[in-house]
């Protein structure tokens, strides 16, 4: 991909313009990459990365985020709307995540920059609650192999050590008894998904808790792609495993709001069981010559206009909004699900949720992400196994959508049986499409589509 999409339509501007560009022009250019670029998602074809897709509500989280577009949540003086928004949010997370049945604690959250963002500041937190509490300075966390990359990211940049716990190859659930087994002196917490990325299961949290509660560490519940969902589906009935603060070894738990709390990009929530371990990654410099400083995360200046959107969004949909979209979402999933069961070429990972990854044990499932993507797919790919997503959003749930594809899953698994002795084209690329694409992949795909064609133009029309 080029450094400068578009180069062949508008001008690059290696360096600053000598005289600035008309207001309308600028903003006819952004028009119309926008216009393009949403009219792929819009089909309902594309896994996760767009939770909402709702324009009217898009356009009801800008008008809230431009009136504290040029705000700093920093300055609480001067905008303490801002600590009403921002107290707000976290009141209504802590109490969706059942922090009311917590005794004797003082539960409390953090409005940070996204799921790296949450799961970061509990890393920092665990590590600083262990040197400043228990005197441990080479502190290590456990996480399971399929637990997001941000844990290893986190680990990195506070230099925790981390251990890789295997998963179960049937249910791709962490094994409890490897983590168990591995907790030593220096272990400050263990990481547990609800649901993970790669295949939407969720670990056994409440073993996890026993084992927790037994070595008397830390919990993480990384939450940030169910925590807005998962919660609404166990209202509405659906089999869901507890995962929350009901469970009593969970110490933090991570949710996006930027995914289906259905805010605008740029805000999660890590919520803490007690302020203590909240408190312990504050940052205090109380002798600097420009006057005493405190921040309660890595960021300085944040946007107010992300927190006024994100309350606005939650208040907004309230709890029977976020049902609704919930049982639209679950029941779309069970559908699509059940297309993939159709086939027996194809078989799903695990026992998910609204998240589900299949893969192919007659041939390499990538056929099938080459075919889909040709005629407008977006799936998220895996490894080890070979495997593809599908992150069901409110985009899916429109009318159709199930019904393209089931059509369309039908022909790629045609076009899969009928190439599987080649090796397919695109692989597992995390944050993209599962792999790019050749101009060699796009000619064998438009000629099994062409023939396709012929084949179904020869059968002659029902009575």
């Amino acid at each position: 991909m080029s450094s400068f999409p578009y180069s062949d339509k508008y001008p690059v501007n290696y360096e600053f313009p000598e005289n600035g560009k008309d207001p309308s022009a600028v903003l006819e250019i952004l028009s119309e990459i926008s216009a393009e670029e949403d009219a792929f998602w819009e089909t309902g074809k594309c896994s996760g990365t767009m939770y909402c897709g709702d324009h009217e509500h898009y356009d009801f989280l800008n008008q809230a985020f431009g009136m504290f577009a040029h705000v700093n949540a920093l300055q609480r003086d001067m905008c303490p709307g801002v600590t009403k928004f921002e107290s707000e949010i976290i009141s209504m997370t802590l109490n969706m995540l059942n922090a009311k049945e917590i005794k004797g604690t003082t539960p409390a959250g953090l409005v940070t920059s996204g799921g790296s963002g949450s799961i970061a500041h509990a890393i920092l937190a665990y590590r600083e609650h262990a040197r400043k509490n228990l005197g441990i300075k080479n502190p290590n966390v456990i996480k399971p192999e399929t637990a997001h990359p941000a844990f290893d990211k986190a680990c990195h940049l506070f230099d925790v050590d981390i251990k890789i716990a295997p998963v179960d190859e049937n249910e791709f659930k962490v094994d409890t008894a490897w983590v168990d087994q591995n907790i030593d002196e220096n272990t400050v917490a263990v990481i547990g998904s609800a649901c993970n990325y790669g295949y939407g299961t969720i670990d056994p949290i409440g073993d996890l808790s026993d084992i927790a509660l037994s070595h008397n560490i830390g919990l993480h519940v990384d939450g940030c792609l169910g925590g807005f969902i998962l919660p609404f589906g166990q209202q509405l009935g659906y089999d869901i495993e507890t995962f929350d603060f009901r469970i009593p070894g969970v110490t933090t738990i991570s949710a996006d709001t930027h995914k289906y709390g259905y805010a605008l990009k740029g805000t999660s929530v890590l919520s803490f069981r007690d302020k203590d371990l909240r408190n312990s990654q504050y940052f205090y410099l109380t002798g600097w010559s420009g006057g005493k400083y405190c921040s309660p995360g890595m960021e300085g200046s944040r946007s107010a206009g992300l927190i006024a959107a994100t309350w606005a969004s939650m208040v907004k949909l309230g709890a029977s909004g976020y049902r609704k979209y919930a049982e639209q979402i679950f029941k779309t999933a069970e559908a699509m699900k059940n297309v993939v069961r159709s086939h027996k070429e194809l078989r799903i990972l695990g026992n998910p949720s609204f998240l589900f990854s299949f893969t192919s044990d007659e041939f390499d499932i990538y056929h099938i992400n080459d075919f889909m993507k040709q005629i407008g797919w977006r799936f998220n790919g895996q490894q080890y196994p070979n495997a593809i997503h599908m992150a069901v959003t409110r985009p899916q749930t429109q009318p159709g959508v199930v019904e393209a594809f089931e059509n369309d899953l039908g022909l790629a698994v045609q076009y899969a049986k009928e190439h599987k002795d080649e090796a397919p084209f695109s692989g597992a690329i995390y944050g993209g499409v599962a792999g790019g694409m050749t101009t060699e992949a796009d000619d064998v795909i438009k000629m099994f589509m062409a023939e396709m064609m012929d084949e179904f133009q020869q059968v002659p029309p029902l009575d």
